[in-house]
């Protein structure tokens, strides 16, 4: 489980003196916490505990293209490589254009782009698979082409 992965992880900075480390997954471990009680859950899953990494990635990304500060942006993406270490690996453009194969004819006849996507999000998250949307969103035009 994600979560166990993140204590362990976080036993492991705190030992090795990785403070960066340490405070994320702490941060990671509050989120989980967190996002389990708005569910209603009785634990985390692995799901609910993927979504708040990736919640806590999305932000991380978000700051570390506003900021200009050498030293914060260091720290933030020693941050960003600690808490993608936790996620599934997604799918790049190739991977999903295989993936994508059986459905080839139904995205092409698509109306448009956006439906195209939905289509192709649809079997992408019936296979399980794990994908990052702008991927998508390029393996779906390159079907179109």
């Amino acid at each position: 489980m994600i979560i166990d992965e993140i204590k362990r992880k976080a036993l492991e900075a705190a030992k090795g003196g990785d403070a960066v480390a340490r405070d994320v997954l702490r941060l990671a471990l509050g989120e989980i916490q967190m996002a389990v009680e708005r569910a209603g859950a009785e634990k985390a899953t692995d799901e609910i505990s993927a979504a708040a990494v990736r919640k806590l990635v999305k932000s991380n990304e978000e700051t570390l293209g506003l900021s200009t500060d050498e030293a914060a942006n260091t720290a933030l993406r020693h941050e960003l490589e600690t808490l993608r270490s936790l996620l599934p690996k997604s799918l790049g453009v190739e991977e999903i254009l295989a993936a994508l194969a059986a459905q080839k004819d139904a995205i092409r006849a698509a109306a448009n782009d956006g439906q195209a996507t939905g289509i192709a999000m649809k079997q992408l998250k019936a296979a399980g698979a794990v994908v990052d949307g702008k991927d998508v969103t390029a393996a779906v035009k390159q079907l179109r082409a």
